[in-house]
């Protein structure tokens, strides 16, 4: 093994536009490179140490359905089962069509529609359903009432039709709180971060943990924009500057949600180790279980079929499918990466990214703290130059 590779590319992304990042990589659980540059405070000139916590964003997806996943396990749900024999609200859905007409669903929102994305929902929080739950909460916006006023709203296709990113994963984390009787926050601390000690990981930020995150920033050129979903999937070719976006998440509704879309607070040394868990087929670096062989395999599955694939039509995830929440790669030939067929995991809107290969029990955590974070240009080389380093 030799990352040469792997420092000269991650000091290139920092000498380009990306303000600073850092990166761990196990391998049979252990580690075997650490590494960070550039800065965690521009206007300060803090140099990025490794230590920080940052916002994930949509990284948590891969916490969220490994939570789910342990419920499926015990026997509390099937895949297949609807979504209203959990959340009644979700019983009579209807679908917005291109005229702005309503009609009925073709059929109703299951569990798995919410762990593939294929439920028809968006990720447009400013519709009358957030106000209801704003209102009814008294904008504290507890995870249960927040899910349970959008099923007002109308879907953008009919379940199963395609896939579309969206708030399904916030749908499976209320799932989650309903089954097991627990918020959502407490479900995944008690099941996965202390069993993993994932100890600096965080549904909300307090004044303790926003002085320990790094500062985030966002990329500003012509398409000026802070909305973080475009961001996470927008080209952004021509010349900008980082500005400073402040330490917030703007998917944490209120001081009670806890998104499971986008809302943890994790540091490298920490979440690294959800990758190992899953790259070493469910079981931790320090021996606990937290998900059978047997459904890390189904986790990793494409589960989507054609006219759904289709649809997954992110630049950086040519040659990949989806599976419960991750993507999955496909073909080695499309997606133009050395790597093992079956490699999984997910990125988030300022950096993050997850990856696992339990081919050779391989996981990866990378991140960096910038809005638009260039996943169509970072992560493809990112995970060529990985393998590359471990000689494959």
């Amino acid at each position: 093994m030799d990352f040469t590779y792997m420092k000269s590319f991650m000091d290139r992304l920092t000498g380009w536009r990306i303000p600073g990042n850092t990166i761990r990589i196990y391998l049979g659980g252990k580690e075997v490179f650490r590494y960070q540059s550039g800065y965690s405070d521009m206007e300060n000139k803090i140099k990025m140490n490794g230590d920080e916590l940052f916002n994930i964003y949509s990284c948590s997806k891969v916490a969220t359905v490994t939570a789910a996943l342990q419920l499926y396990e015990q026997g509390y749900f099937l895949l297949s089962d609807p979504l209203y024999d959990f959340i009644p609200e979700f019983k009579e859905m209807f679908v917005k069509t291109k005229n702005g007409e309503l009609e009925k669903a073709e059929r109703p929102i299951t569990l798995r529609h919410l762990f593939t994305m294929t439920a028809g929902l968006t990720y447009n929080t400013d519709t009358p359903s957030f106000q209801k739950a704003r209102a009814l909460t008294e904008g504290k916006m507890d995870t249960l009432t927040v899910i349970r006023s959008l099923a007002d709203d109308p879907l953008a296709f009919h379940p199963g039709e395609r896939w579309g990113y969206s708030l399904c994963h916030d749908v499976l984390a209320a799932v989650v709180e309903v089954v097991s009787g627990k918020r959502f926050r407490d479900y995944v601390r008690e099941n996965i971060f202390e069993p993993l000690a994932m100890n600096q990981s965080y549904y909300q930020a307090t004044p303790q943990i926003e002085a320990g995150m790094a500062q985030q920033y966002i990329f500003v050129n012509a398409q000026d924009t802070d909305d973080i979903v475009k961001l996470q999937s927008a080209r952004q070719e021509s010349g900008g500057t980082a500005k400073n976006a402040g330490k917030a998440a703007s998917l944490r509704f209120g001081e009670n949600y806890d998104s499971g879309g986008a809302g943890i607070i994790s540091t490298a040394d920490d979440y690294v180790k959800l990758a190992a868990a899953l790259a070493n087929c469910g079981m931790g670096i320090n021996g606990e279980r937290i998900l059978s062989p047997g459904t890390v395999e189904l986790l990793k599955t494409n589960q989507l079929n054609d006219a759904q694939l289709d649809s997954l039509s992110w630049s950086q995830l040519k040659g990949y499918g989806y599976g419960l929440g991750v993507r999955t790669m496909l073909s080695r030939a499309e997606s133009g990466s050395p790597g093992s067929t079956g490699e999984f995991g997910w990125g988030g809107a300022a950096g993050a990214t997850l990856l696992a290969d339990t081919s050779c029990n391989l996981a990866m955590f990378y991140t960096h703290h910038m809005l638009n974070p260039h996943e169509e240009y970072y992560q493809p080389r990112l995970r060529n130059v990985l393998y590359t380093c471990l000689g494959r």
